[in-house]
């Protein structure tokens, strides 16, 4: 068996292969009415093509915990029973498939109510269906971006609350596993990061302050997502900051502290949260971080970052430089690159009957 065909047992789940779609938003939801933030046709056929397509585990894209939380007005949102009932219909298909379905839970906090990607990406106002952002500190993530909001603690523990209602809506529109989104510049990396988070309060100024918040969204998810169940949390490793900021070392120490609070699996990011800086970017780049978090602290970890070529998938994994890795663009790009790359190195993947002649 090849390494990258190998299940993957996490608590009481069992994942098929370790071939993982990272979550990737569509920005196709509606912006306003009684199916703002549900899954549309576009998501169900976007989802589905790629567990046809023999992919293991698929997390769906950063899913706001309140309508505040979206990154844009078109973002998917888990706070209401109407989009738990239109995530049911995707859940229900790719279990079918034999894929294991997952959701990202997320608040976007400063990076919030801005236009989608393809119309520039700029923040928009009450007269584009946006709205007041909010973070840690009033500090603006660019030039572009308002001057947020700074949370009271009374809104802190708001924002807790709601991580713990989405999971509990997520786990009744049948995912398997929940990740809570820490990294990228969003709410929770913006607690973590001393670039972002100058509070005198409990929540700013030390490592143990500026975590409170994410280990608090971890313990209140954890109490509701079922103990069979996974829980993964995604990190910005770092911020590539050469002072100031998030850093590979804070991440090792972060990531025991995840593991005693119940998280199974790091999914293992960089950057987001410092505008203008330059990332060295190249095939794998952001593997070296992964595999840093597995050897230094025991907890498995899910690798991203232009991962493309079968031959450097199954060597990450082969190598034990990580559990599993996770193919964005790749997939977007070719949605049965796991049939594909089973065919290259002799391994097994679930075909669909239908596709029995693609074989």
């Amino acid at each position: 068996m090849t390494a990258l065909f190998e299940p993957c047992t996490l608590r009481e789940l069992t994942i098929p292969n370790r071939v993982w779609m990272p979550p990737m938003c569509q920005y196709s939801a509606a912006p306003e009415g009684p199916e703002t933030g549900a899954p549309t046709d576009w998501h169900f056929a976007h989802y589905a093509a790629r567990a046809t397509g023999g992919t293991g585990l698929i997390i769906v894209e950063a899913t706001a915990v309140s309508p505040q939380g979206r990154i844009s007005p078109y973002d998917l949102g888990i706070w209401n029973d109407t989009q738990v009932e239109a995530f049911r219909r995707i859940t229900r298909f790719l279990t079918a498939q034999g894929t294991v379905p997952a959701i990202q839970l997320a608040h976007a906090g400063r990076k919030a109510s801005t236009d989608r990607p393809w119309k520039g990406g700029a923040p928009v106002g009450p007269d584009e269906h946006g709205w007041d952002p909010v973070a840690p500190s009033p500090l603006a993530f660019d030039d572009r971006h308002p001057v947020p909001a700074e949370l009271t603690t009374g809104q802190i523990r708001d924002v807790v609350e709601q991580f713990a209602a989405a999971a509990r809506r997520a786990l009744a529109a049948g995912f398997e596993i929940a990740e809570i989104h820490g990294a990228h510049g969003y709410l929770i990396n913006e607690f973590l990061s001393p670039h972002s988070n100058h509070r005198t309060d409990a929540y700013g100024g030390s490592y143990e302050n500026r975590t409170r918040l994410a280990l608090e969204v971890v313990d209140a998810v954890r109490e509701v997502w079922p103990d069979d169940k996974p829980l993964f949390f995604r990190v910005s490793a770092t911020e590539w900051l050469e002072d100031g900021g998030w850093t590979a070392d804070d991440t090792v120490r972060f990531a025991a502290d995840l593991r005693a609070h119940g998280i199974d699996l790091l999914d293992v990011s960089t950057g987001g949260n410092a505008s203008g800086v330059r990332i060295p970017t190249g095939p794998g780049y952001q593997v070296p971080f992964a595999t840093r978090v597995r050897n230094e602290t025991s907890l498995p970890v899910a690798a991203v970052g232009l991962i493309t070529d079968v031959e450097q998938a199954e060597k990450i994994l082969a190598n034990g430089e990580a559990d599993a890795v996770l193919l964005g663009r790749e997939l977007l790009r070719n949605p049965s690159w796991a049939r594909h790359a089973a065919r290259e190195l002799g391994g097994e993947v679930r075909v669909p009957d239908q596709y029995h002649r693609s074989v």
